[in-house]
């Protein structure tokens, strides 16, 4: 299952799907421009086609070839965080497929920062859509054995490079009559646009839309097997677990199980922790899993983020 560059270069220009990973999480890749392969994707991970797919490129100059216009703003923070974790919502060009765009005229780009990923876009000739490689809704991999628990028998293979470096999904960023909106929170935060754009944080929204311009809007996502709830009970039930932050809570030896993202409270390390001890703490067959909600700042909003969703 596991297979080099070449072979899943091979898979993707014959039109099937594999697994790659990225500096945020593993990505579900088939050829961007073709509707079957696009297809295909959507079946193995059983997502419903109104959420849109993010399409991965290696160079800037491929963006031309998939959107219509690229706004001045996003023009500089693709300069400034290419590659990298953030992806863009541009209007779209017709050659690009309705299914990956959940039928919207818009279509979300993005550059990856781990070189295998840029290889075999740059070795196959064509973007990759590259959604998460997980079964829809479930927790995000960021190793290739998360991605075989999941979708072993459903693709055609699996490209092995090690664990994630940021651990967590990509922030996307559109825009609405020029104004910067985070659809999803990421590592590239609302502070760090702001800087860049040289705007104060609050003048950039945060997106709501019934039609997802985005993935990752939906309200429950991300989620274990094992129910998740937010907060330390004061009341601790029977057999359950607790993924901490920081200074431990009084009661922690209450806890069945206990995971801490980060010790010295590092936000950047409990993001790449985030998915790998979730999907630990969801193999022990423990009744409940408890999270500590992070500070609201930084990468800590993008943690919140998945937290709040995968406890539904």
């Amino acid at each position: 299952m596991f297979i080099p560059i070449t072979k899943a270069t091979e898979i993707l220009k014959a039109g099937g799907i594999v697994a790659i990973p990225t500096e945020t999480v593993y990505g579900l890749a088939g050829n961007a421009l073709s509707e079957k392969a696009v297809a295909k994707i959507f079946a193995a991970k059983e997502r419903p086609f109104f959420d849109p797919l993010i399409v991965h490129i290696a160079e800037f100059a491929d963006i031309e070839n998939l959107a219509t216009e690229i706004p001045k703003n996003a023009r500089i923070l693709a300069e400034k965080f290419w590659p990298g974790p953030l992806t863009l919502v541009l209007n779209k060009k017709e050659i690009v497929p309705s299914l990956i765009s959940g039928g919207l005229s818009t279509v979300a780009i993005r550059m990856p920062k781990n070189k295998i990923a840029i290889d075999i876009i740059k070795q196959t000739g064509f973007p990759l859509a590259a959604p998460s490689a997980n079964m829809f809704q479930h927790l995000s991999p960021t190793t290739a054995e998360h991605v075989l628990q999941q979708l072993g028998n459903r693709i055609d293979g699996i490209v092995n490079g090690g664990p994630c470096e940021v651990g967590v999904e990509s922030t996307v960023l559109g825009f609405e009559e020029e104004t910067p909106v985070i659809y999803r929170p990421g590592a590239v935060t609302k502070e760090m646009i702001a800087e860049v754009l040289g705007m104060k944080s609050g003048e950039q929204g945060m997106g709501s839309n019934f039609q997802l311009p985005s993935p990752g809007m939906l309200k429950k996502h991300y989620c274990p097997n094992t129910p998740l709830c937010l907060g330390v009970p004061e009341v601790v039930p029977l057999n359950s677990g607790l993924l901490a932050f920081g200074e431990m809570p009084k009661n922690a030896g209450s806890f069945a199980e206990l995971l801490n993202l980060s010790e010295s409270g590092d936000l950047v390390e409990a993001a790449a922790n985030l998915y790998g001890m979730l999907h630990k703490l969801d193999s022990l067959g423990l009744s409940k899993i408890f999270a500590v909600k992070l500070p609201e700042e930084g990468l800590g909003v993008a943690v919140n983020d998945r937290l709040t969703k995968a406890s539904g």
